[in-house]
């Protein structure tokens, strides 16, 4: 089963409380403290392409990723809400993070909403950071944001409901967490009840989503492994220095071509 293939349709309302105004707006002033000149950006994991639109409302021109057609299908959809201005600097394709290869290089890439802890096995990061390099133009930076191990191991996850509401259905999420660590991952157990609000319909939707926390150490090597400088670590949304109750870090990366 696809990871979030069954609910990408409520997947907005899921994550409306999601502040992603805030989140493109650091994302920009990350961009700019680190590169300045930048034009162009390749976010990998676009989802439903919230953060591409906010993006290109600061004037990027973007291309965003998913291997989730309904994820696009809803990214599509929102083109025809945005002005044609805003809509002409925004492209959705169907990839996966590991293998897509669009013969085209930016200035920036971004994987936001913890996509690279999607990448669970040393082989999955290795080919996440081997597509960002090739999307790269020579100087250009690699930024995204994660779980972060030292937290993970110090505050550990719990299980988390999350109740939601429109017009139209009300949804119940549990996330049951079982934490898995020679493997360096969680676990995490989603069961979600949608109740249609018209005809009281209740449907069950259940997806296990595998989550790889990071350390540094590892991050460094493999931005060191693809050709990338390590240039900036910190809280998501704070910038402060990481610790063991950072849960969620952003790393950062400057393409930097090696002579033979």
């Amino acid at each position: 089963m696809q990871v979030f293939g069954n609910y990408a349709s409520y997947y907005d309302l899921l994550y409306r409380d999601k502040d992603y105004v805030g989140e493109a707006n650091h994302v920009h002033t990350l961009i700019q403290r680190y590169m300045p000149e930048a034009e162009t950006i390749l976010e990998l994991g676009c989802g439903t392409g919230i953060h591409a639109s906010l993006l290109a409302d600061k004037g990027y021109q973007i291309c965003g990723v998913d291997r989730s057609k309904e994820m696009l299908e809803s990214a599509q959809q929102r083109l025809l809400t945005l002005s044609q201005e805003q809509a002409s600097k925004l492209q959705f394709v169907l990839g996966d993070m590991q293998t897509v290869r669009l013969d085209k290089k930016f200035d920036v890439v971004i994987s936001l909403f913890h996509v690279v802890s999607y990448q669970t096995t040393n082989q999955a990061l290795q080919a996440a950071f081997a597509t960002a390099k090739e999307h790269l133009k020579p100087g250009g930076i690699f930024l995204f944001d994660c779980w972060y191990g030292p937290a993970v191991l110090s505050d550990r996850p719990m299980v988390r409901v999350k109740r939601l509401e429109d017009e139209k259905i009300m949804v119940t999420r549990i996330a049951e967490p079982v934490l898995q660590p020679n493997q360096n991952t969680v676990d995490v157990k989603y069961q979600v009840l949608i109740r249609d609000r018209t005809t009281d319909a209740v449907e069950e939707l259940r997806e296990v989503h595998a989550m790889r926390y990071l350390f540094k150490p590892e991050v460094d090597w493999l931005f060191s492994q693809h050709e990338f400088d390590s240039i900036a670590t910190g809280e998501w949304m704070t910038d402060r220095e990481p610790g063991c109750n950072t849960w969620n870090v952003y790393f950062i990366g400057r393409y930097q071509t090696r002579s033979a």
